[in-house]
């Protein structure tokens, strides 16, 4: 049973990696294309996404979403913090650069709960985020307790991805260098919380 929403979340993957393999040869494929290209069925693609516009919205953005190495690769440095700053950075950048494919696709992910759809049975989003944040905690696993580092993980998704941007452009109204400033004072507070948990 544990294996199923890992292979949800393959299954996901999969599709947004043939979408990706198709739109690099031009034209914006059909689900039916891009099904096909996946291996699955079309009845499965249309379980994971609603339309082609909302799997191509979110597969041109997993292509421009960081890989680990490139982030934290050889050089990076080794406090948390700065591995932290260093991810919020570069996802900042990267929503910087993709907020209106990035809001499209919040847009296809509520549209799936105003329809109704349940929880748990296909991922809404992929994560992209978490990855990041625990290779960015890595070398310092040991300085945390195991609930104070759960805590810790999700509380910094909180702060790095593109709710925060809606939230500090859309709510807050302050510009990118003041949400920047409180999302790394953000950072340093959780990890100093973190490494103070009982």
């Amino acid at each position: 049973m544990a294996e199923r929403p890992n292979q949800r979340r393959r299954t996901r993957k999969d599709l947004l990696q043939a979408a990706a393999r198709l739109m690099k040869n031009g034209g914006a494929p059909s689900l039916d294309a891009i099904a096909e290209e996946a291996m699955v069925s079309r009845a499965t693609a249309y379980r994971y996404f609603p339309s082609a516009d909302a799997l191509l919205v979110e597969a041109s953005l997993d292509i421009a979403f960081p890989e680990t190495d490139a982030v934290l690769g050889e050089g990076a440095p080794s406090d948390p913090v700065a591995r932290l700053e260093l991810v919020e950075a570069t996802i900042d950048a990267m929503i910087a650069a993709n907020e209106p494919g990035l809001r499209r696709m919040l847009v296809h992910s509520l549209e799936r709960k105003l329809r109704g759809e349940p929880d748990g049975d296909v991922p809404a989003r992929q994560n992209r985020r978490t990855p990041l944040i625990d290779a960015a905690l890595e070398p310092a696993r040991k300085e945390f307790k195991p609930a104070a580092l759960a805590n810790l993980r999700r509380a910094l998704a909180l702060v790095i991805g593109t709710e925060a941007m809606v939230v500090f452009k859309d709510v807050l109204q302050v510009d990118d260098a003041e949400a920047r400033r409180v999302k790394r004072w953000a950072i340093r507070a959780l990890v100093a919380a973190a490494r103070k948990s009982d």
